[in-house]
């Protein structure tokens, strides 16, 4: 396993674990060394997310989805976030994007009925 994939694993242990400023700081080493790294960018925006920095959460899903459009979470992540935000048409289209690709994703067909 390599540097990049070992500091993901405990970003994302830390982020589950709610030690949210210590998550940041290792996605945040991540793309200083790959900025194109999505599944960084990713769970940056989940954890923005989480603390209540509605603005930079959507900024970095929206970046991980530019680096991997076919990244279904991210795609659903971006469209919960816009949902929460009561951005009805941009989840939509993100749940209809991942629908596009995959018409089984149950957590977009569970949410995307809120929208038709």
């Amino acid at each position: 396993m390599g540097q990049i994939e070992e500091r993901l694993d405990r970003g994302i242990g830390l982020k589950n674990d709610g030690l949210y400023e210590e998550a940041q700081g290792e996605f945040k080493a991540i793309l200083e060394v790959d900025i194109d790294c999505a599944e960084a960018h990713r769970q940056l925006g989940l954890v923005y997310g989480f603390i209540g920095l509605f603005d930079e959460a959507i900024e970095e899903l929206m970046v991980a989805v530019r680096l991997d459009e076919q990244n279904l979470c991210a795609r659903n992540d971006l469209a919960l976030t816009y949902s929460m935000l009561g951005m009805c048409d941009e989840a939509k289209a993100e749940f209809e994007a991942v629908l596009m690709v995959d018409p089984t994703n149950e957590i977009a067909r569970n949410n995307i009925i809120y929208f038709v």
